[in-house]
């Protein structure tokens, strides 16, 4: 099949593609709902059997109060098996859907969740769908849906790693702003550090008390400056809580951080100066809390040997393919960190993630389609 033929045959499909991103859209699927979790991927996975029919394997793994991770394997037509990784969570709250529907304008599907990442699910499915519809060689499909990944991916990241370490590559579907596939990402740490004084009267006995506020408002500078923009580490203070009225000497206080890593040493450089922080009122107890929920993506010789095949794929059709580094992290970067071959941002071409004005642009979806099945044949010939 030419390259030309891959093209017509995934443009002919846009409009079931669309009907299916509407669906998945209208399925809500908050990372902190389990009940509509549950219930949406119930419906995913009738869809799952529509579109693909029964797969050769499930595993379907509890995510206690997480959404659940659910695991199908079909088998091709060549060695080897390559993963798909997508999420079904997003980060929008139950009732977001009835102020905010699935609507189609200028081009453009709007709706919670439709960009991150309802829309790279949709391809992933459609990308095996016409590889079998098509009779196109291409190595086993192992599509993983993870129910946690907006939230860290605390119950999926295990699973995640494990069945990415017998696969000839992982492909992930999320987003992409401009088209370019994402060969590196930052990790994530979130960390909270609380600050425990004693409560006294503000007017009464003032010096009898140590303040909890003043002695985090002592620390928060020295927790930005661990920023290291020449790195690529940037550190956030991004919420602070702390007091119970103006006039009681605060007993405790805290604040939340969110910290960027380009470099993976950057990880114990943060982690001994967050534990070495001290108010210089020693009757304040600090305390951290917290974890680097997501190791930064670096570039490997696995990962840049795939991104050459999907240049290569991209060069068929008659475009360039770009890569690009950014600062959020997906659950590409576990299988990164272990040195496996991974690329990203195969998904929606749009903008918006996490925001009302999240939204796919429509037209691009068939070439991204066909740059997914254009990649899983070249891996099945490498493979053969």
């Amino acid at each position: 099949m030419t390259p030309s033929d891959l093209a017509a045959a995934t443009a002919r499909v846009l409009p079931e593609m669309t009907e299916d991103l509407r669906t998945l859209v209208e399925l809500e699927t908050p990372s902190d709902d389990k009940r509509l979790l549950d219930a949406g991927l119930a419906t995913i996975s009738g869809w799952l059997v529509d579109r693909l029919g029964e797969p050769d394997g499930t595993e379907r793994h509890d995510g206690g109060t997480y959404g659940d991770v659910l695991v199908v394997t079909y088998r091709g037509t060549a060695p080897g098996t390559v993963l798909l990784l997508c999420h079904y969570d997003t980060v929008w709250p139950a009732g977001t859907l009835a102020e905010w529907p699935f609507r189609i304008e200028d081009g453009r599907a709007g709706g919670p969740g439709v960009f991150d990442m309802k829309t790279g699910l949709v391809q992933a499915v459609w990308t095996l769908r016409l590889l079998r519809e098509l009779e196109l060689p291409h190595p086993s499909v192992r599509l993983l849906l993870g129910g946690d990944e907006e939230i860290g991916s605390p119950a999926s990241r295990r699973h995640i790693e494990r069945l990415s370490e017998d696969v000839l590559a992982t492909l992930v579907f999320e987003a992409s702003l401009d088209g370019a596939l994402k060969t590196s990402r930052k990790g994530v740490g979130l960390f909270d550090v609380t600050a425990y004084g004693i409560e006294s009267h503000a007017g009464l006995d003032p010096f009898a008390g140590a303040s909890a506020i003043h002695a985090l408002a002592e620390v928060v500078p020295q927790i930005a400056a661990l920023s290291a923009p020449e790195r690529g580490t940037t550190v956030n203070v991004g919420l602070i809580n702390g007091g119970t009225g103006r006039n009681v000497i605060a007993a405790q206080a805290s604040c939340g951080i969110d910290i960027r890593i380009a470099e993976p040493e950057e990880m114990k450089r943060i982690d001994t100066a967050l534990h070495a922080l001290a108010p210089s009122d020693q009757r304040v107890r600090l305390t951290v809390t917290g974890e680097w929920n997501r190791p930064p993506m670096v570039p490997n010789d696995p990962s840049r040997r795939l991104f050459e095949q999907a240049h290569a794929v991209a060069a068929e059709h008659g475009w360039e393919l770009e890569e690009t580094a950014v600062g959020g992290a997906s659950d590409g970067n576990f299988v990164s960190a272990l040195g496996r071959p991974v690329l990203d941002g195969l998904g929606a071409l749009g903008s918006g993630a996490h925001a009302r004005h999240e939204h796919t642009v429509l037209a691009p979806i068939p070439a991204r389609t066909a740059l997914a099945v254009g990649l899983l044949r070249a891996l099945a010939a490498d493979a053969s």
